[in-house]
C-alpha cells in the first residue's frame, strides 16, 4: 500500500472529533487529493454514467425476454440461461447505481458541512451574505439532484421484481407451453422499463444541470 494511503487510513481512524467520512475526505485534501467539491463533481459524473449503463442493460434484458416468450424452437435451457444472465446483470447494475448515489450523498454531506462551517467564520457581513446565498442556491440544486437520483433508483425495484418473477417462472416451468403463457406480459414489462428509463433520463438531465451550475460557480 502506498504511504499516502496508509496515512489517510490512520488519519480517518484517529480523528476523534470528526466522523470517519469527513476525516476521509479531509485526508484526501491533506495528501493532495481532490477537494470535496471536485470529488462531488466526479461522483455525480460517475453516477450519471452508471445510470446510462443501467438504461442500456434493462433495455437489453427486455429484448432477451421478448426473444424467449416468442420462442419458436431451439434449446429452452440455453435461452433461459441467457435471460437469467440478463436479469443478474440488471440486478448488479442496479447495485452499482445505488452505490454511486450513496457516494454522491456522502461527499455532498461532507462538503456542505465544511462549507457551512467556513461561512460561520467569515466576519465581513457582505462576503458572508454572498457566500450564504451561493450555499443556499447550491444546496437547493443538490437536493433536487438527489431527489431525482433516488426516484430513479427506487423505480428499479419493481422492474427487478417483475423481471425476477418471470425468470423464476420460466426456470420452474421450462417447457414451450409455460413460455407461451407469458406472451403479452412483455408489453407490461416493457411499460415498466419505459417508465424506469424516463426516470433515469430525468435524473441524468438533473445531473447535467447540477454540473453546469456548480462548474459555473468557479
Amino acid at each position: 500500500m502506498r504511504p499516502a494511503l496508509v496515512y489517510m487510513c490512520l488519519f480517518a481512524l484517529i480523528a476523534g472529533c470528526q466522523s470517519t467520512r469527513e476525516a476521509y475526505y479531509n485526508a484526501w485534501e491533506n495528501f493532495g487529493g481532490y477537494a470535496k467539491r471536485e470529488r462531488l463533481v466526479d461522483y455525480v459524473k460517475k453516477a450519471s454514467a452508471e445510470q446510462t449503463e443501467a438504461k442500456e442493460q434493462f433495455t437489453s434484458a427486455l429484448e432477451q425476454f421478448k426473444s424467449v416468450v416468442n420462442f419458436d424452437g431451439g434449446d429452452l435451457e440455453k435461452m433461459y440461461n441467457k435471460l437469467n444472465k440478463e436479469y443478474e446483470a440488471c440486478a448488479s447494475q442496479a447495485d452499482a447505481v445505488r452505490g454511486r448515489i450513496a457516494s454522491v450523498r456522502n461527499v455532498g454531506t461532507a462538503m456542505f458541512t465544511e462549507w457551512k462551517g467556513e461561512i460561520g467564520q467569515i466576519n465581513d457581513a457582505n462576503l458572508k451574505g454572498k457566500s450564504q446565498s451561493l450555499y443556499d442556491k447550491t444546496e437547493v440544486s443538490y437536493n433536487g439532484l438527489l431527489t431525482r437520483m433516488d426516484a430513479a433508483a427506487k423505480a428499479m425495484d419493481p422492474v427487478l421484481t417483475s423481471f425476477k418473477d418471470r425468470v423464476l417462472y420460466i426456470k420452474s416451468n421450462l417447457n414451450a407451453q409455460a413460455i407461451a403463457s407469458l406472451k403479452g406480459t412483455e408489453m407490461e414489462l416493457g411499460k415498466e422499463i419505459e417508465g424506469l428509463i424516463k426516470q433515469m433520463e430525468a435524473s441524468i438531465a438533473e445531473a447535467d444541470k447540477f454540473l453546469k451550475e456548480i462548474n459555473s460557480k468557479g
